[in-house]
């Protein structure tokens, strides 16, 4: 199955089914111009501080982990593809059904260029309506989202893992 990733892709101890108590679990949802090497070296820095990161490629994909496992955070790329083959993005249904998860996890939205600042302007809007914790402009620069991972884990989860 390509939703998960393969052990030796899925950062931090206990990485199997299930969450491990103690741990933070990372939905990393990525597709259309996400690219699979910055997930991969994003899943290398996390790793080392026990952080499970789970990869979703497509919305199903999301959902489905959604369905079986706790997530304490998620990575949202506004341009995964709903299914496999598929070219309509679906971040904004991965969002709803964040948003339906008990607890809610606070949610990073990665987003294409936008072509105007009324269109970024709009999209922000957007991702923030629908629960977006904070919105990070593509290039994606990793050194950004992992200073928006510290401070979701500050204020979410007092610095602490959760559990």
């Amino acid at each position: 199955m390509q939703n998960v990733m393969p052990p030796s892709r899925t950062a931090g101890p206990g990485a199997g089914a299930g969450s491990e108590p103690g741990r933070l679990t990372l939905l990393l949802s990525h597709g259309g111009d996400f690219e699979s090497s910055a997930v991969e070296h994003l899943v290398r820095l996390l790793e080392p501080m026990g952080i499970r990161a789970i990869e979703a490629r497509t919305g199903e994909d999301a959902a489905d982990v959604l369905g079986r496992e706790p997530v304490h955070v998620a990575v949202v790329d506004w341009s995964v593809p709903l299914r496999p083959g598929s070219t309509d993005p679906a971040g904004g249904r991965v969002l709803q059904l964040l948003q339906r998860a008990r607890p809610v996890p606070p949610t990073v939205v990665i987003r294409p260029r936008q072509a105007s600042s009324r269109d970024a302007d709009r999209g922000l809007s957007e991702a923030l309506r629908c629960g977006a914790f904070a919105v990070v402009d593509r290039p994606l620069q990793l050194e950004v989202l992992l200073e928006v991972l510290r401070r979701i884990l500050r204020r979410h989860y007092s610095g602490a893992w959760p559990g």
